[in-house]
């Protein structure tokens, strides 16, 4: 099973979410990708997830054009930004689906203020996409027999 998790920047929450997709399950496939990605991981989320256990220091921001010609049971977008641009992929796309997040990278103020909207995001993040595993993914391996 191949699962995209697409965002605008690709240091953020695109790499939270596809950190914490894998963690539930390393039998599935699951890429990050931006649609102007940035040149580095935030450290900031490096910094949450290792908290937690998560190690994504080693991630590098990727372009949603080297994923376009793949084959994929979801796409989904974690930012209102890259729903809206989301390009037309020539390869097959079962569900695309959307689940929007703050970016807790724009967030302005004290370095404490900004950490804590961090951890409200990750956590965030982390609960969607227990829900989804847990709802979509298991069931839809049960029903392929993976």
């Amino acid at each position: 099973m191949n699962i995209l998790i697409l965002c605008t920047g690709n240091s953020c929450r695109s790499q939270m979410a596809r950190a914490f997709l894998q963690s539930f399950d390393k039998s599935i496939r699951v890429r990050s990708a931006g649609t102007d990605p940035e040149k580095s991981v935030s450290p900031m989320a490096v910094k949450v997830m290792a908290e937690i256990g998560i190690d994504i220091s080693n991630e590098k921001p990727k372009s949603v054009s080297q994923y376009l010609n793949e084959a994929w049971e979801y796409v989904i977008t974690v930012c209102d930004n890259a729903r809206e641009t989301c390009p037309y992929f020539p390869g097959e796309v079962k569900n695309q689906l959307h689940m929007g997040f703050d970016d807790p990278a724009a967030v302005r103020g004290t370095e404490d203020f900004i950490r804590q909207e961090f951890f409200r995001v990750r956590d965030e993040i982390k609960t969607v996409f227990y829900r989804f595993y847990s709802e979509e993914i298991r069931s839809l391996k049960n029903k392929q027999n993976i």
